[in-house]
């Protein structure tokens, strides 16, 4: 045999370190459960002692601590956004490391050689996890090869498994963020409840609304089934800083407690079917994330004087409120939004107001000749020789010279 192959062939009966074997083995048994339970298991796990609670915990804390050193806006954004997917990686890699140290640390308790040091036996645990085989070290003893095989085979199928875990993971992201990116152009940018009503205005827009609710009512069903299983998605970001789950969540309920309070064509059932599951998406998430809500009272995002202003908006709109609509809606504010707004200061993620922002351009509307789409989009779009936003008629010669008038520049 090669003299330069250290081999593990025990010169004298192993002398078994009974504490460094236990340590491995539960060392083993609590990263292999949490992997499973992870990437394997299409469910939610209510166990308080898991290692992937911890570490999210730790590293989001220290994530967030970082990020309010730097100043608010693209940099802190892009800052945050990095965390989702960064975070993954170093989950995997402290896996792999958890599994390396363990083997490794039943490797070195068989005590197999006495010339062998644990950072002999951790870099052959390194070498058979990954199954790289190079040979300078090699079992003899029949534990020590059954101890080989079981992490070879291990290492393998974990590789394995990651490599089809993360196109599951980025699937269930792109199909959360296809709807809200598709908010952006029926509730404006950022999207707000006033800006879902006032872009769907008459009995074609009540329709279009009940359809709208009927679709997040879904798209809320597969976020809670998603973000529960695999509750690290809630950390990816959307692709623009106005924009996030979270946000297009608060206006959905902002939209459904507006027509549960209010007189409107759309229909008051489905907004109430789409406000139960989305309230069943918070409570259920803030649980996951052990949140309590917030002493959140709701001035910031609706005073009584913006509340008037929304309300003048609205039955522009065709939203009509009763005198005592203000309590009755605040009532129904605070059985979400404290929820809401916990959830947004512990994923640093910013809440839309209700009323829409006057100065935003959509996202569509950028870039080159962007007013010039607008303005030709709008009135091109007008049913039936009425206006789009205000729902008033005049004849089709109107419209094409009121066409002609907003080709001009500004």
């Amino acid at each position: 045999m090669d003299p330069r192959i250290r081999n593990l062939t025990p010169r004298s009966p192993p002398m078994i370190t009974i504490t460094t074997g236990l340590l491995a083995i539960i060392l083993l048994a609590l990263t292999l459960q949490d992997a499973f339970e992870v990437m394997l298991l299409p469910r939610a796990v209510q166990r308080q002692v898991r290692l992937v609670r911890y570490y999210y915990r730790a590293s989001w804390a220290a994530w967030r601590a970082i990020a309010r050193r730097l100043p608010a806006g693209h940099k802190r954004e892009h800052f945050l956004g990095v965390y989702g997917a960064l975070s993954m990686v170093t989950l995997f890699a402290a896996w792999a490391g958890s599994l390396i140290v363990g083997f490794g640390l039943l490797f070195w308790a068989l005590r197999a050689e006495t010339q062998t040091t644990l950072a002999d036996h951790l870099y052959m645990s390194g070498v058979t996890f990954f199954t790289l085989g190079y040979g300078d070290m090699v079992p003899h003893s029949a534990f020590s090869r059954l101890l080989a095989v079981t992490e070879g085979g291990t290492g393998f199928g974990f590789i394995a498994v990651v490599i089809g875990y993360l196109p599951v993971l980025y699937q269930l992201f792109s199909r959360r963020e296809a709807h809200v990116i598709l908010l952006d152009a029926r509730a404006g940018t950022p999207p707000t409840a006033l800006g879902l009503f006032w872009r769907h205005p008459g009995q074609d827009g009540a329709i279009q609304i009940n359809t709208v609710l009927r679709t997040w009512e879904t798209w809320g069903a597969e976020l809670l089934e998603s973000h529960l299983s695999y509750p690290m998605l809630a950390y990816y970001r959307s692709q623009h800083e106005n924009q996030s789950w979270l946000g297009v969540l608060a206006v959905i309920m902002d939209t459904c407690a507006l027509l549960l309070v209010g007189r409107h064509a759309a229909s008051p059932i489905q907004a109430r079917m789409t406000f139960t599951m989305a309230r069943q998406i918070l409570t259920q998430m803030a649980q996951s994330f052990g949140l309590a809500p917030s002493r959140y009272t709701g001035g910031d995002r609706l005073d009584h004087a913006g509340f008037l202003q929304l309300k003048s908006n609205l039955a522009a709109a065709g939203l009509e409120f009763d005198d005592d609509v203000e309590e009755i809606l605040a009532a129904l504010r605070a059985t979400y939004e404290p929820l809401l707004d916990g959830l947004a200061v512990y994923l640093m993620l910013p809440l839309p107001n209700w009323s829409a922002n006057g100065g935003a351009r959509d996202h569509w509307t950028r870039g080159p000749r962007g007013t010039l789409a607008r303005r030709l989009v709008e009135e091109l779009s007008e049913q039936d020789g009425g206006d789009v936003r205000t729902g008033t008629a005049f004849s089709n010669a109107n419209r094409w010279r009121r066409l002609r008038a907003r080709l001009r520049p500004d």
